[in-house]
């Protein structure tokens, strides 16, 4: 598979993830994506320079809306709970406490 075209479908996946329950190609971000993709698209009669600067930008647009993703999924699990007791925080960053028979 053509690597601009893999960014694409990875591109589309995480907007597609990011945003609400209306068709992904309704939004202005999409049709603007896909307007780039088209501008810098190479030819046989042309070779496009920009296209490899367009496939790192998008590619940087993927890693951050898949950082965005996963802080969000971190920020849910470990701030939702409130104040934990010291066994759960201990649990929760992988050690046990000892033992402590009264």
């Amino acid at each position: 598979m053509n690597t601009h075209l893999k960014c694409l479908r990875h591109l589309l996946s995480e907007i597609r993830q990011a945003t609400s329950d209306r068709k992904l190609k309704d939004t202005p971000v999409v049709s603007y994506i896909f307007h780039q993709y088209k501008r810098f698209q190479v030819t046989d009669q042309q070779l496009c320079k920009a296209q490899d600067e367009m496939a790192c930008l998008a590619n940087t647009y993927v890693t951050y809306l898949q950082s965005v993703r996963k802080y969000k999924d971190l920020l849910t699990s470990y701030q939702s709970a409130g104040e934990r007791s010291v066994e759960k925080t201990a649990e929760m960053v992988g050690f046990k406490l000892p033992h402590d028979p009264k």
